[in-house]
């Protein structure tokens, strides 16, 4: 099936010399339920009779948030609401019938969503039967009158048939009619009156050219796959007092008064054809008889009541119909002992379990796992066609995971070639199972394009149709046939005309007597001959008896050597089918321990490599973290290498100022020694001292070629915007006189947006050691922007840096000589006196204290 818009394929590669084997596609037929309501919306149309249109419901684009899309998909064939079950039997069913009956297999799926209408199709309603019993029907109408007599055919246990000579099937029915049996439907009985009117097909429909010099036998079973095990539903379990009854809440079931049932295996047959092991196959002789025993196996299926419908299937049922033909004897009386004549073909009805979703059937429990186990089948089925399709179309040689499923592992076969694969897609068009039918509808358009290999034309007991008719044509009529007195007559000499013409004819009499003793004399002849030959004969056939006897007596003694040896054979059958089951048994609990230990492994392997990626992980880590801390100590020890250069060299500085500093007072000690003294008037010396302390402390410290300093209007800029004073909680309290004051300023310890939205200037208050040890602070402002997206950025236009400093601390000082003042007198350094005081002050350094000079000059730099 293909959807409106499809791809091209990929061309599969042609292998040289290779054959190419006849294929058909997979027969896929699409049928469209009514809806319940009239007023429910619908979301599948039916376009013609090979196309419909599957279009995405209101429901579901709001939702979803999709949007309205229309697929096309195309079948073999679309029967819409109006359909008939006789009009879809034709057209699907009738041809798997009548190749049946010419001894080729064929497998029909009804596959969809619960409330499709599956089991509708299938098995049908009162009034109006389903595709099972039209089947069955057209079956009996076609071999009735050619079936053979009940038992002659006798099933085995390795999917094949035995023949029974007249006499064993007289006995075995003697048999099973003294003892009742459940198992052996009688033509006398009823089926139950509320699905009498199901195997009521109206229509006569029969198959043609049936061969008639051939005898048939049908033999139905019926089977389950739930939870992925496979159950016999026409299985009887006797009843044990011991045991419980099984009554399964779990499972409800429409009979429960049993013990639960064991599951089945599957087995390979010497044709390697799967087939259930153990499956109980009832003969059968009419529609009524084969319909009972499918009844009696439904009321054993497991159904539930879902969310979705009433009576939900939560098993894949599986109804096989067996014909067995074997030809008849030259007479057309017996059939013949050869069991490589007998030709068995199989027609298989596969009604589906429907997919659910959980959300929709609100499931729980038991429901849930029922469920699930029907979804992974079904998608398992799935698989498999994909594959198949990918095999065929591209080329390729991929394992088709059959053995995944039961279903599947079951019908491998059937895609390998042993029959017609037929598919029906039962869809419901309202608009609640969308998104299912959509699943549905891509799940068949996958499996139309499957081809599976055609079977290859048997013939119907390696023998010619129409033998009885050719051997009675050969013998012809038995009129025509000379009989044997007729050729002795005809060797007889002829007799003369009797007729007397005359009173005195004396001619005619004399020639009459004379023919006739002359006939007399030839008559006593032939007996004599024929008493000779008699006599000969008797002897013959006495030796011939003799010989018979003799060779029955040596074929007797052959029998009872073949027939001891085929006890021995019988009793090692015997063990080496309890042997097969015992390894079988064993084979099983291999293949499960078998599994346990891969999951153990995948789980390990998972947890394996889980670790290996944590490790990995860990260990790029490690090695990010080891080149960054690798970084950060080669930073580190660069940045301290630098640090100690920069305090060697501020040490050394300060140690060259101090000895700078010792050799001034020095050389003004030996100035204030070596120079005359100079008379002036004498000031009391209180007011001397204070005066020298106001002079020292009002004169600027010489800085010789000091760069001329550019001056700013720091304040000038900013009258008339707010700032931000940013002073973080760390900075310590200074007290120096030059304090930062700036009005209408927003003063915060961290930097918020919500102050920045405020405010147009930026100032943040950084402090820091200087390398003479004392704190230096900076003041860094800035402009505040706006930016895009809607938050505020700074830039920085400018730093002042304010520093305190000690005068015992200087770096430099100015030479002894101090230079002349502008209006041409001499400096106050000039008096001996004072100089002499500011030396000896120098020298002992604890007369006048630890007198500070907070020279706090404003510096500013760009950033």
């Amino acid at each position: 099936m293909k959807a409106a818009r499809t791809k091209t394929p990929r061309k599969p590669p042609v292998k040289k010399g290779s054959q190419t084997s006849l294929k058909d596609p997979v027969g896929v037929y699409c049928r469209v339920r009514p809806l319940s309501l009239p007023e429910q919306e619908c979301c599948i149309e039916v376009i013609n009779n090979t196309t419909v249109q599957l279009h995405t419901p209101e429901g579901y684009r709001l939702n979803r948030n999709g949007d309205y899309k229309e697929t096309q998909y195309s079948f073999k064939q679309v029967f819409g609401t109006h359909t008939t079950q006789k009009e879809l039997f034709d057209v699907v069913a009738n041809p798997l019938v009548d190749d049946l009956i010419h001894g080729k297999n064929g497998l029909l799926f009804t596959y969809g969503v619960t409330g499709s209408g599956k089991t509708h199709t299938m098995t049908g309603s009162p009034g109006e039967g389903g595709l099972l019993p039209r089947c069955l029907h057209m079956l009996f109408n076609s071999v009735g009158s050619f079936q053979a007599k009940r038992y002659v055919f006798k099933s085995n246990d390795r999917n094949s048939m035995d023949i029974q000579c007249e006499v064993d099937a007289i006995l075995e029915r003697q048999k099973r009619e003294a003892i009742p049996n459940p198992k052996t439907p009688s033509s006398k009985r009823q089926v139950d009156p509320e699905f009498a009117d199901m195997i009521n097909v109206q229509e006569f429909c029969k198959a043609e050219e049936v061969d008639e010099d051939s005898v048939y036998g049908v033999f139905v079973s019926y089977i389950e796959i739930y939870n992925n095990y496979i159950y016999d539903l026409l299985e009887e379990v006797p009843f044990d007092p011991i045991k419980p009854k099984w009554n399964s809440c779990s499972t409800p079931m429409r009979n429960t008064d049993f013990v639960p049932p064991q599951s089945k295996l599957l087995r390979e047959d010497k044709n390697h054809n799967m087939y259930v092991a153990g499956c109980t196959e009832v003969e059968v002789k009419s529609t009524e008889e084969a319909f009972e025993v499918f009844w009696r196996g439904q009321k054993k299926r497991r159904i539930a009541n879902t969310h979705l419908n009433h009576e939900s299937s939560r098993s894949h049922s599986v109804f096989n119909i067996k014909l067995v033909q074997a030809p008849l004897d030259a007479d057309g009386d017996n059939v013949l002992q050869e069991k490589e004549q007998i030709t068995i073909s199989q027609l298989s009805l596969v009604d589906l379990a429907g997919s659910e979703r959980t959300n929709r059937t609100k499931a729980e429990g038991n429901r849930l796992r029922e469920a699930g186990n029907i979804n992974q089948s079904l998608m398992t089925l799935r698989t498999c066609m994909e594959v198949l399709r990918e095999n065929q179309t591209y080329g390729t040689n991929k394992m088709v995971p059959y053995r995944d499923s039961k279903l599947t592992h079951l019908f491998k076969n059937y895609f390998d070639g042993e029959g017609k694969v037929r598919l029906i897609v039962c869809v419901n068009p309202k608009a609640e199972d969308y998104e299912e039918s959509l699943q549905v509808m891509r799940f068949a358009e996958v499996t139309q394009e499957v081809e599976v290999a055609r079977p290859t034309d048997k013939a119907i007991c390696g023998l010619t149709p129409g033998r009885r008719y050719r051997n009675q044509a050969r013998a012809g009529p038995v009129g025509d046939e000379p009989l044997v007195s007729e050729v002795v007559l005809q060797s007889f000499p002829p007799l003369p005309s009797c007729e007397l013409l005359d009173v005195n004819d004396e001619q005619t009499l004399p020639r009459l007597i004379e023919a006739l003793e002359r006939r007399h004399h030839l008559r006593q002849m032939m007996i004599e001959e024929f008493n000779k030959q008699s006599i000969t004969f008797k002897a013959l056939l006495q030796e011939f008896d003799n010989a018979v006897l003799n060779k029955e007596n040596y074929i007797q003694g052959k029998l009872n050597e073949k027939e001891k040896m085929i006890s021995g054979q019988k009793m090692e059958i015997e063990r080496l089918e309890k042997k097969n089951k015992t390894l079988e048994y064993k084979v099983e609990i291999l293949e499960k321990t078998t599994t346990i230990y891969e999951e153990d492994k995948r789980n390990l392997q998972q947890e394996l490599e889980t670790q290996n990626q944590k490790l990995q992980r860990q260990f790029s880590d490690k090695r990010r973290l080891e080149a960054r801390l690798q970084g950060m100590v080669t930073e580190t020890t660069m940045k301290w290498e630098k640090e100690c250069e920069r305090r060697v060299a501020a040490k050394q500085l300060e140690m060259q100022n101090k000895l700078w500093v010792k050799d001034e007072k020095l050389k003004q000690l030996k100035a204030i020694v070596t120079e005359p003294k100079t008379e002036k008037p004498e000031r009391p010396s209180r007011e001397r001292d204070r005066e020298k302390v106001t002079q020292r402390s009002v004169s600027p410290s010489p800085v010789p070629n000091a760069p001329p300093i550019r001056l700013r209007h720091r304040r000038s800029r900013s009258a008339g915007d707010r700032w931000v004073d940013h002073k973080p909680a760390t900075n310590l309290q200074t007290e120096t006189v030059m304090q930062p004051h700036v009005p209408r300023a927003i003063t915060v310890s961290v930097a918020n947006e919500k102050a920045l939205a405020k405010c147009e200037k930026y100032m943040l208050t950084h402090q820091e050691l200087a390398s003479d040890g004392e704190i230096e602070t900076k003041l860094i402002k800035g402009d505040v922007y706006r930016t895009r997206g809607g938050g505020q950025s700074v830039q920085f236009t400018e730093i002042e840096t304010l520093k305190q400093e000690s005068p015992t601390s200087r770096k430099r000082r100015s030479s002894t000589a101090a230079p002349a003042q502008p209006d041409g007198t001499e400096s106050e350094w000039t008096d001996v006196e004072t100089r002499c005081s500011v030396a000896v002050e120098m020298r002992a350094g604890s007369q006048l204290g630890p007198g500070y000079q907070h020279h706090a000059q404003p510096k500013r730099k760009k950033p």
